[in-house]
């Protein structure tokens, strides 16, 4: 009779304490993400005679920047991811919000939800770190545009630690002094097109939800296509989806697969794979289109043969197979006239394309090169779809490339 009244106040105990009554796990999946750079915090000085660049560069230092993005599937329950991936020291975040962005700076001020973190609504994000937002409840519908306001107290331009960010947005997004989280009224706001210390946004979604990572350089970000009107080549393919697919563009202008350039065009392919794809939630399927830029030349520079490139996708269909996902090869589009394409890239170019094509060793294929090529001088981009550097399609030429998708390519078990 004791051991019987022991259990039955054991029981009563850890019903009325709540451990009895734990609420199954939400299915968070990624429904905006972004690729990130580290950027010197201290800006090299301008070449001579330089076209001055605009809008101009930006340091936070004790601002709020109202930064907008574009969700892809809708939710009723989200959370933020910041981070200082790239720091060498810790970041300190005043404070933070997230609303449905109006228009221009402003927001839709009854959407606007306090964000915390571990209860905190002031906190820091360690060197190297990033940190997951309490969740906050939002009715948000496929591809709205939300407003994630950050107050940054520090000037991060003070010391030697890189400052995270993704670089050449096409958003305009906007930064004013002091802290004004959640304000409805932004005033004297500057502008830019960088997205700084945030990296995602999930959603509490369907168990069968997922999403589809686009990996790639410029063509991918949408290099050229017209600001704030969505005209990547990932943003006309989500517009066909269903709904609980989302498209994730993790591209970044002038990333190679196999080497690095300038710090704003972030790590080489291989060494971003993982962070930039493989641990994003809810992803199922990963659109591989990167290798250009290794196959252009930059003076006496030879970049990677064909075969590197080659050995570099087997790794990375290696790696998607093991967490589960499939990967689809996109051919390269042709970029004959830009001032570092030569006869020996584009022959690699043509090599990559025809092993993609035919090896069997993707998933599914992708061709863009056939979408956009000249066919009267295929190793152009058609004059429809040049943005005029010969290299990058403009709006009409992404629209084509993300409207030739097959959406078969996405089904689940395919």
């Amino acid at each position: 009779m004791r051991r019987l009244l022991t259990t039955i106040a054991l029981v009563i105990f850890v019903t009325a304490s709540g451990f009895a009554q734990t609420k199954p796990a939400d299915h968070w999946v990624a429904t905006w993400t972004t690729a990130l750079v580290a950027r010197p915090a201290v800006l090299p000085p301008a070449a001579p005679n330089a076209a001055p660049v605009n809008p101009p560069a930006l340091t936070p230092n004790n601002q709020t920047l109202r930064q907008i993005v574009r969700i892809s599937i809708a939710g009723t329950r989200a959370r933020v991811v910041f981070a200082n991936t790239f720091g060498t020291a810790p970041v300190n975040i005043g404070g933070a919000s997230m609303a449905v962005h109006d228009k221009d700076q402003d927001i839709v001020a009854s959407s606007l939800r306090k964000l915390t973190v571990n209860g905190a609504s002031s906190f820091r994000i360690p060197a190297g770190a990033v940190l997951l937002s309490d969740p906050v409840d939002l009715q948000m519908p496929a591809r709205t545009e939300l407003a994630i306001d950050i107050f940054v107290p520090d000037d991060l331009g003070s010391g030697p630690s890189p400052i995270t960010m993704h670089n050449g947005a096409n958003q305009t997004s906007y930064v004013t002094a002091g802290n004004h989280v959640g304000d409805s009224a932004f005033g004297g706001a500057a502008i830019t097109r960088s997205w700084f210390l945030i990296s995602r946004v999930e959603v509490a979604a369907a168990p069968r939800a997922g999403a589809i990572a686009a990996f790639g350089d410029s063509i991918t970000d949408g290099a050229r296509s017209t600001p704030d009107t969505n005209n990547r080549w990932p943003d006309h393919l989500a517009r066909r989806l269903p709904p609980g697919v989302a498209v994730l563009n993790v591209g970044i202008a002038g990333n190679r697969v196999l080497s690095e350039g300038a710090a704003n065009v972030g790590v080489n392919a291989l060494a971003r794979f993982d962070r930039d794809v493989l641990t994003l939630p809810g992803v199922t399927h990963v659109v591989v289109m990167e290798g250009i830029n290794d196959i252009r030349n930059q003076g006496p520079v030879t970049f990677a043969t064909a075969d590197d490139l080659i050995g570099a996708y087997r790794q990375m269909i290696e790696r998607a197979h093991a967490r589960g996902l499939k990967i689809i090869g996109a051919t390269l589009t042709p970029c004959e006239g830009d001032m570092l394409m030569t006869p020996e890239g584009e022959a690699k170019r043509k090599a990559v394309n025809q092993w993609i094509r035919t090896s069997g060793a993707f998933d599914g294929v992708i061709d863009f090169d056939a979408v956009v090529r000249d066919p009267a001088a295929p190793t152009r981009i058609k004059a429809e779809f040049d943005s005029g550097d010969h290299l990058h399609p403009n709006d009409a030429g992404y629209k084509a490339m993300g409207e030739s998708v097959d959406l078969s390519l996405f089904k689940t078990g395919s």
